[in-house]
């Protein structure tokens, strides 16, 4: 008698070449669950439609992980334009697609959409009030998906961090290899989100395929509360870096884009829906430390 198994749900993801992208290549490799397609701006350009179209069409993915995104927060307050094509025009041009070819999309998206709060976690239904273009067009992006028909979940999160590209963990170990003091701001508070962490997360969003739990977003981040300096004197503490840090604020740092100066999330709703299990901060850090420290 012969056997017919199913085929696999397809995955594509876009921004594959990203720190998140890169991590979820590594995270594909050690499952075979479902059949993951990675696409970079060179092989699929998101902000162009016809190549978006043609890409979903071609691939009828179960789900598009969208990863590719504008995130350079200070020079989005000189390219706005560009900032808003990729973070909220290319959203659409994904919606769009799905809408017609049919797929689920998972979003990724930041603290940077919220109002200021400071006295408690930040939820998912707090008022978004950004006040960076970044943010800005992070939030025009979530008001697409919030507009449209198709099953969708946008995850925001905070201080991401990994042990590929470019990212404040690998700069603080190369700074603090070559100086002997940094001054690193202490006034904005939050968590840091690792990769690894996050893709975890996604894999159960995508095993777990619930509708009832979409058209919703998320807050996600590690376990606890600290500030960069902090975060600064962890990495250097769990890798015998002997470089001091000094304290700065955000105004004398005087960066060209405003930040939250309280980015500490409520991750209530995720791990209950999810029913995700949450790593302290310093425990994700030394997890990836293992990978990128020698």
């Amino acid at each position: 008698m012969e056997v017919h198994f199913p085929e696999k749900k397809v995955i594509l993801v876009t921004g594959g070449n990203g720190q998140l992208g890169k991590e979820l290549r590594s995270f594909a490799r050690e499952q075979d669950r479902f059949e993951f397609i990675f696409s970079s701006r060179d092989t699929l350009d998101i902000s162009d439609q016809a190549e978006v179209y043609n890409a979903i069409k071609k691939f009828s993915p179960a789900y598009v992980v969208n990863c590719a995104a504008y995130t350079n927060v200070d020079k989005a307050e000189s390219e706005s334009e560009l900032a808003f094509l990729i973070n909220s025009t290319a959203v659409n041009h994904v919606v769009g697609a799905l809408k017609i070819y049919g797929g689920k999309l998972i979003h990724f998206s930041t603290d940077y959409v919220y109002d200021t709060i400071s006295d408690r976690p930040i939820n998912e239904d707090d008022s978004c009030e950004p006040k960076s273009v970044y943010g800005k067009s992070k939030r025009a992006g979530e008001l697409v998906l919030e507009a449209s028909d198709i099953d969708w979940i946008n995850i925001r999160v905070s201080w991401l961090y990994s042990s590929f590209n470019h990212n404040f963990v690998k700069t603080m170990l190369r700074l603090g290899a070559e100086r002997e003091e940094l001054s690193i701001v202490s006034d904005q508070v939050g968590t840091p989100t690792y990769t690894r962490d996050l893709t975890q997360v996604i894999y159960e969003m995508i095993k777990k395929d619930d509708p009832s739990l979409m058209k919703s977003h998320y807050n996600f981040s590690n376990n606890g509360v600290t500030n960069w300096a902090s975060f600064a004197k962890e990495i250097f503490k769990q890798t015998n870096i002997k470089c001091k840090v000094g304290h700065t604020t955000t105004e004398a740092y005087d960066a060209p884009a405003p930040r939250p100066l309280w980015s500490v999330m409520s991750k209530d709703k995720i791990t209950k829906n999810y029913e995700i299990k949450l790593r302290d901060w310093q425990e994700s850090l030394s997890a990836c430390l293992s990978l990128v420290h020698t």
